[in-house]
């Protein structure tokens, strides 16, 4: 009988061809687990129109094909994964070394659940700010986005129902179904994630989007009819 991983980083995924090998290989080899021991690797794919999930086979633990949605591939995911503690990564974001000692760390004392620090990568001058306003309002408000690498305990995940099946702001809703059962462990570390979205469509636009979309999302609206505005909704 193969060793029950301890992290299992479960990788929603939709035609990532050209970066999923170097994601899944950088996974491997900065942490202090490997795929086959401490930590276990669980791609999710949505249906890719590229070889997505041909290139990932060899790297990941497994390789699975689920309805698209980032909620439901995630859900999807965790069915499969055997770990204690689990990661939801998306396929644009690295992380540091030793991320899994870092979560294991945080979750063994009174958090279930928490997420990393952010930086964004890019060109735009805005990005190193948006980046702090994202990790001061996440420890201010205790709900985290699922670009800062959301992590919990399997317990936890359970005791919430895992991901709400919609299709936008479920990681918005997860944090706060689990804040409800402990603060988050909001930890230093940055993960790496693209600044691509705010490059492409501008900085003041996208962040205008997003703070209108939470708004509604907040005062009640549901995520089915927000996802219409939202160009990039996965």
């Amino acid at each position: 009988m193969p060793n029950t991983p301890t992290l299992s980083i479960i990788i929603p995924t939709l035609n990532e061809a050209a970066k999923i090998e170097d994601l899944l290989n950088g996974l491997v080899t900065r942490q202090t687990g490997d795929a086959k021991g401490g930590v276990e690797i669980v791609v999710v794919d949505g249906g890719s129109r590229d070889d997505t999930v041909d290139r990932a086979r060899p790297l990941a633990s497994r390789v699975i094909v689920e309805a698209l949605g980032r909620a439901r591939q995630m859900n999807a995911g965790t069915r499969e994964a055997r770990g204690r503690y689990l990661l939801f990564l998306h396929a644009d974001t690295r992380l540091p070394p030793g991320a899994d000692l870092s979560i294991a760390s945080a979750l063994s004392g009174q958090s279930v659940w928490g997420r990393f620090d952010i930086r964004l990568e890019g060109h735009h001058p805005l990005l190193p700010v948006i980046a702090r306003a994202m990790n001061l309002r996440s420890r201010l408000t205790g709900i985290a986005t699922g670009d800062q690498g959301l992590f919990m305990t399997r317990e936890a995940f359970e005791a919430v129902g895992g991901f709400p099946d919609q299709p936008l702001m479920e990681d918005i809703e997860m944090s706060r179904r689990l804040k409800r059962l402990s603060p988050p462990a909001c930890l230093k570390e940055k993960v790496v994630s693209s600044g691509r979205r705010w490059e492409r469509d501008g900085a003041w636009a996208t962040i205008r989007l997003m703070w209108r979309l939470r708004w509604r999302y907040w005062r009640g609206e549901p995520a089915e009819s927000l996802a219409r505005e939202y160009r990039h909704v996965r």
